[in-house]
């Protein structure tokens, strides 16, 4: 189902949920949940207030600083009505958070050398030689020839002008549902604010292909704009590589790193351990993908490299200590040290406008990088991203945190969890 959506429907339920928010931090412990020992109050706090507000049937969060073992805190359970508790081997749909994923798996075909960072994509999908930049956006597709080609720098940073179904609008936005461009999946049954569900491309070459006869929003290079470059990206991974995206990602990255509860589909076998996903409305929360019956235990059309993956708190923080360890986790090296830096570093050019969410930041490797000594947002150098059903991940290899928060509920604008969030680690830092 794509992602599209009247995102007004959703604001006046995000800020009661954000109301929800203001009341002291003081916990307020419910019989049954698991507190795990260590520094970090603030953070538990948000956990418990979380569920005992009533917004969530489970909340989780892992921090860590230094060379400490990780502090893996947790609260309530994997589903209204369930008595089935949260662990630190919950499963949780990642969405955008797959997207620093996809961006490390670009960086290290960069440093084999199948890849240049300001290489024109149209060196592996030949659909994308010859660009059209719309010129009424609001009336038609008609379009212009573009001022410069779309590069894997500008597939990472969000700066190709590609679309996206949350934030197009008018005939490119009706284009890409007519083409099953929404590279997303949320749930089985029609949602509210929700137009009606498509069916997406049915591979992910097939995906690309349908893209690349679609005009572009911006000239590449011109302005941030949240789109889906890090899916297209999914298939240049391929191309380059010679293999299936998800086969390089599981061979190259999560077999590597350890994380075994990493997935495109939930097998049935882990069923488990997955949670149930809520939406925010006006009205109040209501359960949309309840896990008994999710759409992530089928197969997906493709791997969306943008938000398709599903992934247990555990392993997100593997793949965060490998990025505090520049490439490293442990004595297992994926990547060069000087290869991760440069991932999580600034890669706009500095004449691209930077507005939207992103405006005072830049972007690295499919993540936002803090450009100033910004504590709010994890101080210089914090590279990370976040997720549609209110998730979040960052790291910061200078002073030597990452961190992780874990909800499922879709709010479609304020975030107040991963705001509250966010805020507990600095404060207790």
């Amino acid at each position: 189902m794509s992602l599209a959506l009247d995102r007004r429907l959703f604001l006046s339920g995000a800020g009661a949920l954000a109301g929800a928010f203001s009341l002291p931090a003081e916990a307020r412990r419910a019989k049954g949940r698991r507190v795990v020992t260590g520094h970090w109050p603030s953070v538990k706090a948000v956990l418990d207030e979380a569920v005992a507000k009533g917004l969530v049937p489970g909340t989780a969060a892992g921090v860590a600083r230094g060379k400490q073992t990780t502090s893996f805190m947790v609260s309530g359970a994997q589903s209204k009505g369930s008595t089935t508790p949260i662990t630190a081997d919950s499963l949780w749909r990642i969405y955008s958070m797959t997207k620093p994923i996809t961006g490390m798996a670009a960086m290290m075909l960069i440093e084999d050398g199948k890849l240049k960072l300001d290489q024109n994509i149209a060196d592996f999908i030949p659909g994308f030689a010859k660009l059209g930049v719309m010129t009424e956006p609001d009336k038609s597709l008609a379009s212009r020839p573009a001022r410069r080609p779309i590069t894997v720098r500008s597939l990472l940073t969000h700066t190709a002008g590609l679309g996206y179904s949350i934030v197009s609008k008018g005939p490119l936005l009706q284009a890409y549902a007519d083409l099953g461009l929404g590279a997303a999946q949320v749930s089985h049954t029609p949602m509210p604010g929700f137009p009606a569900s498509k069916q997406d491309a049915p591979s992910l070459a097939e995906f690309a292909d349908r893209l690349a006869t679609l005009p572009l929003m911006y000239d590449p290079g011109e302005r941030w704009s949240y789109s889906l470059s890090l899916d297209l990206l999914g298939r240049v991974i391929e191309v380059a590589s010679g293999m299936p995206f998800e086969t390089f990602l599981q061979t190259r990255l999560f077999d590597p790193l350890g994380m075994t509860s990493t997935y495109w589909q939930v097998p049935q076998s882990e069923a488990h351990r997955l949670t149930s996903n809520y939406m925010a409305t006006p009205g109040g929360v209501i359960e949309i993908d309840p896990a008994a019956s999710s759409i992530y235990l089928d197969k997906p059309a493709f791997p969306f490299g943008g938000t398709g993956l599903v992934c247990s708190m555990r392993d997100y923080d593997r793949f965060l200590h490998m990025l505090m360890g520049y490439g490293a986790l442990g004595r297992t090296r994926i990547m060069d040290e000087k290869t991760a830096r440069l991932a999580m570093s600034n890669l706009v050019h500095p004449d691209t406008i930077m507005d939207s969410f992103i405006k005072g930041a830049g972007f690295g490797a499919g993540g936002r990088v803090t450009i100033t000594d910004d504590p709010v947002s994890g101080g210089l150098g914090t590279f990370g991203w976040g997720g549609a059903a209110s998730t979040l991940g960052f790291v910061n290899p200078l002073r030597q945190v990452r961190a992780t928060g874990w909800s499922q509920l879709l709010t479609f604008g304020q975030q107040p969890f991963v705001d509250s969030f966010r805020a507990a680690v600095v404060k207790d830092l």
